[in-house]
C-alpha cells in the first residue's frame, strides 16, 4: 500500500488524546487505523503483582518502544501486524493479541510516542494535545477509579510519585517535536475540524 499517512498523537496522561482519537474514529471509522502505545508496555508476567503496581509505568524504558517502532513500518509498508494488549487491571500484557490492518492513515496514540527519535521520523503528522495539569489530573481520577478499578489512594500515590515528575522530564518536553500543538484535546473543535481536514487530504491521495 502506497501514500500510508502515520499521525503521532502525544500529550500527558487525561491531556484528552483518547477523546480525540474517538472523534477522529467516529469521523472516518475503518479508514483510519489506531495503535495505542499503551499496549506496548512491557511484560510483567515474571513479577508478583504486588510488586508490578509500583513499578514506574510513565518512564520511557516502561514501553517496548522498538517493537512499536519495527510494526509501524510493517504497517507503512502495507503489511498487517499483530499488537499486543496491556491489561491495566493486572498491570501487565494480556494474553490476547490484536491484528492490526493498514489503511491510508494510521494513528499513533501515547504519552511518549514523540519521545522517541526512531517514532518521531516514521510519523508525517505530529500533534500534541496539551491540557492544564490539575484538568489532568481530575480526568485520571475518574478514568482509573472508575474504568480501571483503582483506589484514589494509589492514583493519587502514582500520580505524585511517577506520573507528575515523568511528566515534567519527558512528556512536556516532547512538545517541541509536534507540528500542531492542540489545547483541551478532542474539545477543541476548530482543532479537531483543522486534523480532520488532514486527514480526508490522505486519504484522497
Amino acid at each position: 500500500m502506497e501514500n500510508i499517512t502515520a499521525i503521532g498523537l502525544a500529550g500527558g496522561s487525561g491531556s484528552g488524546k483518547t477523546t480525540l482519537t474517538k472523534r477522529l474514529v467516529e469521523r472516518f471509522g475503518a479508514l483510519v487505523t489506531v495503535v495505542r502505545h499503551d499496549d506496548y508496555y512491557r511484560a510483567y508476567q515474571d513479577i508478583p503483582l504486588h510488586e508490578r503496581v509500583k513499578l514506574n509505568y510513565d518512564h520511557p524504558s516502561a514501553f517496548e518502544t522498538e517493537l512499536l517502532v519495527a510494526q509501524l513500518k510493517e504497517l507503512k509498508q502495507g503489511h498487517s501486524m499483530i499488537s499486543p494488549v496491556y491489561d491495566y487491571s493486572n498491570h501487565t500484557r494480556s494474553s490476547k493479541t490484536r491484528q492490526i490492518q493498514p489503511t491510508k492513515v494510521i494513528i499513533v496514540e501515547g504519552i511518549l510516542v514523540f519521545e522517541s527519535k526512531e517514532l518521531c521520523d516514521l510519523m508525517d503528522i505530529k500533534i500534541y494535545v496539551d491540557t492544564d495539569a490539575d484538568v489532568r489530573l481530575i480526568r485520571r481520577i475518574r478514568r482509573d477509579v472508575k474504568k480501571r478499578k483503582r483506589s484514589l489512594d494509589s492514583v493519587l500515590e502514582q500520580y505524585v510519585s511517577t506520573v507528575k515528575p515523568m511528566h515534567e522530564q519527558f512528556v512536556e518536553p516532547s512538545k517541541k517535536n509536534a507540528d500542531i500543538i492542540v489545547p483541551t484535546g478532542g474539545y477543541n473543535k476548530v482543532a479537531l475540524d483543522m486534523i480532520i481536514r488532514h486527514i480526508e487530504e490522505a486519504l484522497k491521495k
